[in-house]
């Protein structure tokens, strides 16, 4: 079983649901999906919500070896994404000398402000907890204690680790940042993190039509004749 777990804001369900669509379609191993949604953490996550925080599961997303009992692998995502392969490859990528692994993007957005007008936060290692490769027996820091005390930047920073040795790399497909990385018919993750085609503004975006198409085939119901 391949545990996924993603950031989950009630401002973008309808992206969550597409996500985990893309993800169920293409999977050649049985997955299990669950949302991080703070209406169902309200036991674990207590610390007050950051002004600079663009989404309900910022600091969620480190709970992710927390629920997974410290035990096995699991991946994180943000709900911003589509999955054009199988989540198969990404896993059988694990490499058991790493804590974490992750794209290791140089992004330093020019932007003020992304989607639904939050503020575009500047710092080192921006974007590399979008997607998250755990090996969560060796993440066993993130306690929900120290996930509700620590700064944003330790979390994000990946601080908790004793070194940066501990963060592996997985390839950049599996995080392609629409709006900044060069274009590319060949990815495997699409990550609308500036904003999805589900908003307005964005409608338009590459990979758009991927996601629609998407949306499309998860609405689909055939019909009796």
């Amino acid at each position: 079983m391949i545990r996924i777990f993603i950031g989950y804001d009630p401002r973008e369900a309808e992206a969550y649901s597409v996500l985990a669509h893309s993800i169920n379609t293409r999977a050649s191993r049985p997955v299990s999906i669950t949302p991080l949604a703070l209406s169902q953490l309200n036991h674990l996550m207590t610390r007050e919500i950051n002004p600079l925080q663009s989404t309900d599961f910022s600091f969620s997303r480190f709970l992710t070896p927390y629920l997974s009992n410290f035990e096995g692998w699991s991946i994180f995502m943000d709900c911003d994404m589509i999955v054009l392969d199988d989540i198969a490859n990404l896993i059988d990528s694990a490499e058991d000398q790493y804590a974490v692994q992750v794209v290791k993007h140089q992004h330093i957005p020019i932007e003020e402000t992304k989607f639904l007008g939050a503020p575009q936060s500047k710092y080192s290692k921006k974007n590399w907890s979008s997607v998250m490769l755990f090996n969560n027996v060796r993440c066993k820091t993130l306690t929900p204690e120290y996930v509700n005390t620590a700064s944003g930047l330790d979390l994000h920073q990946f601080k908790w680790l004793e070194n940066d040795s501990l963060i592996g790399e997985i390839s950049p497909r599996w995080n392609h940042l629409v709006g900044y990385d060069q274009t590319n018919p060949d990815v495997s993750l699409v990550h609308f993190t500036i904003g999805g085609p589900y908003f307005h503004e964005y409608k338009n975006c590459e990979y758009s039509k991927e996601w629609f198409q998407e949306k499309n085939n998860m609405l689909y119901c055939e019909q009796k004749s």
